[in-house]
């Protein structure tokens, strides 16, 4: 598994992050089966969340004893200061752990959701004591939507964040005016040399009925070999891109290891062809959303 460095971090990741929204309902069973699966294709770098149902309970028991062997993202959803701190401890408490490598913000996709963190009672307060405490070693912050790019870069303006995860694929490449916002995203990226990592690589759509979902994914997703090789080709094509987290749902799972394993960057012109069939399927997000 190929690795790359987060940012300013220094860490060297591995550019497939196993993303615990794919443990959201499963048991201990599955769940150490699917770590096991990771670290065998030697996978350094843990993302879990509160907001990922039984992601923290299913990979503390892991942690107690392996520690010291992953990369760990958490992330709070809470935008108050004393909240965030409130769900930090508890974060650690089902993490088994006394220490996190990165604490992101988490879903902030809006100039006022952003605000809301930064202003003095916000969020970040907290952050800047875990840090300071040394409980976290690292800040980021998450989002998505159509204006997560630009939202991102005006964090970085406004904060110096370590890492940024933000969503990317093909399909929404195709709108030159979310692309545009984006390339802003890297240029700040790349200037304050933040650790990128992304979301949503193997979107083809977004669900458009509870029947009509097959997966348990946000998103819909392609979920065959070829078009997620593809779609993975795409993400880690990008120099700044350190990585990114696969689909939540564990079927998927051995795909997007396969994928990134066998990764070799997309010339110019097989990115061009790959982007000019993105009308063959959906943009995730469109204006507004």
């Amino acid at each position: 598994m190929e690795k790359r460095r987060l940012g300013k971090t220094g860490n060297q990741s591995s550019v497939l992050i196993f993303g615990g929204a794919a443990l959201w309902n499963e048991d201990q069973t599955a769940a150490d089966e699917a770590i096991a699966l990771v670290r065998s294709h030697d996978v350094n770098h843990f993302d879990v969340a509160p907001q990922y149902g039984n992601a923290e309970d299913r990979v503390g028991p892991w942690l107690a004893d392996h520690r010291s062997e992953v990369f760990l993202g958490c992330k709070t959803l809470e935008r108050s200061r004393d909240g965030a701190w409130v769900e930090l401890q508890r974060s650690l408490e089902k993490l088994h752990t006394d220490h996190i490598d990165l604490y992101q913000l988490h879903a902030i996709g809006s100039m006022e959701e952003l605000e809301t963190v930064l202003v003095p009672g916000g969020a970040l307060e907290a952050f800047v004591r875990a840090r300071d405490e040394g409980i976290v070693d690292y800040l980021g912050i998450t989002g998505h939507g159509y204006e997560a790019a630009t939202v991102h870069a005006e964090a970085l303006r406004r904060f110096d964040f370590d890492t940024v995860m933000t969503p990317l694929n093909y399909v929404q490449w195709a709108d030159r005016t979310w692309r545009a916002k984006f390339e802003a995203l890297l240029d700040e990226v790349e200037s304050r040399d933040v650790g990128l990592m992304i979301i949503k690589t193997v979107s083809r759509g977004p669900w458009h009925s509870d029947g009509d979902h097959a997966y348990n994914t946000w998103y819909k997703p392609f979920d065959t070999q070829e078009p997620i090789d593809e779609a993975v080709r795409f993400v880690l094509s990008f120099p700044q891109v350190t990585g990114l987290t696969h689909a939540g749902d564990l079927r998927l799972l051995s795909m997007t290891l396969e994928a990134c394993e066998t990764f070799r960057p997309l010339s110019e012109s097989e990115r061009d062809a790959l982007v000019s069939r993105a009308g063959n399927f959906e943009r995730l997000f469109v204006p507004g959303s």
